[in-house]
């Protein structure tokens, strides 16, 4: 990623990612401890990059992939055991299953480093805006993490524990405890503006924090059934700002490398973005261009595929923290779901989607309005129809399937007809083998 550091800087990022993402401990006398790490300047930008590093490529891969082939989104290209058990799904899923695993040890330790500069930033010396800016971003990862560990697992962790015991709590709390997070870092920089020093030592002006933060708050309070909230925050966009993972020859897109790294694919993008045949998209729809490239193949399980395009064709091509016009299709469904739905405003927000012609990102429909029925259930099929096109492998499918009452899995493993092949995820292996407070696994 295009961070600009001191060399010294570069050194601590590498040691800082080596103590979160390995599972056994070696002594290097060389490496630098966490007390050192967390107490200088250096050290907590350091961390700061290392946390955003490590939920943009390993992170995103887990996220992404994940739920794709789970959802239909994608259907696998290979015969690596982890993506044939992901795409046989069903009941018997594995534990040890490394997509399973990777997703939940990555967030945890997202979560992990986001505590430790929290606890540790206000004892460092610093530029007001530097510690805000660096207790706004930390939160705002935390959040984004604990918020995917929620869409994809029936209970989870919120806060780590150096003893092997943290608590479980249900996702609709954790999704409380998301929007808190997001919260208090709002507060955070609207007291004290992020610094110079911080902008361009963290997040050298790719993520628009303010922005992102908003984002994710009208995304995490949709989930969980906070409505109006989710409207206030979704209106509070500036829609002309994009954030932006953004990535390098030292840190590849990670799903270019998932797909086209040694012209060796492990998936491959679905036929209408893996949505079956009652969901029609016109012809003209830019998304379809957009995201996909015609193929006319089907993959090993019988499965028609695509190629892929959108941000992930190139090996340093940049991807988006958020897609801008998910704040529309939130809008609409707030406005569905509400006690009292407004159907006027929904389909405003939907038209905002389908007219699309100038999009920041390119993302750009480009149809006529909608001309479905003005009822409740017509349009919440028509947004979620959109929000797979629009949001297609951002790693929201599989909450989105269930959110919107789409057909339940069997249980039954290959199953290839059916939409989506589990509810939830079993609770990876590693993880209960070392915490009794594990719950039991979901039965699909």
């Amino acid at each position: 990623m295009k961070y600009i550091l001191k060399i010294k800087l570069f050194a601590t990022i590498g040691l800082l990612l080596m103590s979160v993402s390995c599972e056994t401990d070696f002594n290097n006398p060389n490496a630098a401890t966490s007390e050192e790490t967390f107490s200088s300047r250096e050290g907590i930008l350091a961390a700061a990059v290392g946390m955003q590093q490590l939920y943009s490529t390993t992170g995103v891969r887990w996220l992404v992939e994940t739920p794709a082939i789970s959802t239909r989104e994608g259907g696998i290209t290979t015969t690596f055991q982890n993506m044939i058990e992901l795409e046989d799904g069903g009941a018997t899923l594995p534990d040890f299953n490394s997509n399973v695993q990777g997703l939940w040890a990555t967030m945890l330790r997202v979560v992990k480093i986001a505590e430790d500069i929290e606890a540790n930033v206000a004892t460092i010396e610093l530029e007001p805006g530097t510690q805000s800016g660096l207790l706004a971003h930390a939160k705002l990862f935390k959040a984004m993490a604990i918020g995917s560990l929620a869409q994809h697992y029936q209970q989870v962790i919120v806060q780590t524990s150096n003893a092997n015991d943290a608590a479980f709590v249900t996702r609709q709390e954790a999704f409380g405890f998301a929007i808190m997070a997001l919260n208090e870092a709002k507060s955070a920089i609207a007291a004290t503006p992020v610094s110079a020093e911080f902008t361009s030592s963290v997040t050298l002006d790719n993520i628009d924090l303010t922005n992102t933060i908003n984002a994710f708050l009208a995304r995490y309070n949709l989930f969980a059934g906070n409505y109006d909230a989710a409207i206030s925050n979704a209106v509070s966009i500036d829609v002309s700002s994009v954030s932006t993972f953004v990535y390098d020859s030292q840190n590849l897109n990670p799903i270019w490398g998932r797909v086209f790294l040694n012209d060796s694919p492990n998936f491959k993008p679905r036929d209408n973005f893996g949505l079956p045949s009652e969901f029609i998209f016109e012809a003209g729809d830019g998304r379809l261009s957009f995201y996909l490239v015609p193929l006319d193949e089907t993959n090993q399980n019988g499965l028609p595929i695509e190629d892929l395009a959108g941000f992930f064709n190139v090996n340093t091509g940049s991807i988006p923290v958020y897609i801008p016009d998910e704040m529309n299709l939130i809008i609409a469904e707030a406005n569905l779901r509400k006690n009292s739905p407004d159907i006027a405003a929904a389909e405003n927000a939907l038209n905002e989607v389908l007219t699309d012609t100038d999009d920041p990102i390119g993302i750009n429909a480009n149809l006529a309005p909608y001309s479905g029925p003005s009822t409740v259930d017509a349009l919440l099929n028509a947004v979620y129809q959109n929000r797979r096109a629009e949001l297609f492998l951002t790693g929201l499918s599989l909450e989105d399937s269930r959110r919107f009452g789409r057909p339940e899995p069997s249980g039954t493993a290959m199953d290839f007809d059916e939409e989506r092949n589990r509810n939830f995820y079993p609770y990876p292996d590693t993880e209960r083998n070392n915490n009794p407070n594990t719950p039991d696994n979901p039965n699909i």
